[in-house]
């Protein structure tokens, strides 16, 4: 074999192996960056945790709900109820309605945000159905829970002093879809939540 071949042979094996890391990597950017979001609250991403605060503070905040359905998605999907006045520290139980208007079985995933984003980080979830795959039958409709408590560690901000009102939003995707794709890459560009970028 020629100097020349075993050259473009050695310069095959390297392509292939960046090609090989390169889907490797597209495949796990997407949870590697919802964890990264759910850890820094980057992007109005809000927080899961396992436990409540042990104490109720008298500052009150109201929680503004909102749902978007992308269009390749034949979902309706709502808030159960579009607020609730919570006071700081107290673990508050919502829902969400979602329907399959369609004649076959979709799954759908779905990406949330808080704004304004820097109330992300002290946006605690103890419980949601975000970024999960559910599975909705034609005609199927299911009420998702989501409970939540905003953070104490919000009163020592101030940036944050003076607000009072947070909105969760939610938006649905098909599931390993392209748009779900573009929706996480919103996240990764900017920081709007993809019910803003229509």
């Amino acid at each position: 074999m020629s100097d020349l071949q075993q050259k473009n042979k050695k310069l095959l094996y390297i392509l292939l192996g960046i090609a090989a890391i390169m889907l490797a990597l597209s495949r796990a950017s997407v949870p590697l960056y919802q964890r990264f979001c759910q850890v820094t609250g980057f992007g109005g991403t809000t927080q899961t945790t396992a436990q409540n605060p042990n104490k109720v503070y008298d500052r009150e905040m109201i929680v503004q709900f909102n749902a978007d359905t992308d269009p390749g998605l034949p979902w309706v999907f709502k808030p159960d109820q579009r607020l609730v006045k919570v006071k700081v520290g107290q673990s508050v139980i919502i829902s969400y309605t979602a329907e399959n208007k369609g004649n076959l079985p979709v799954a759908g995933t779905a990406i949330h945000n808080v704004t304004p984003l820097k109330a992300g980080q002290y946006f605690e979830k103890t419980q949601c159905f975000c970024f999960g795959q559910q599975i909705l039958q034609p005609g199927q409709k299911v009420h998702m829970p989501v409970t939540f408590f905003i953070d104490p560690k919000i009163m020592d901000d101030r940036e944050l002093k003076e607000l009072k009102t947070i909105t969760l939003s939610y938006t649905f995707y098909r599931h390993d879809s392209p748009e779900l794709e573009k929706a996480v890459k919103i996240y990764e560009d900017g920081t709007s939540s993809p019910a803003n970028k229509k």
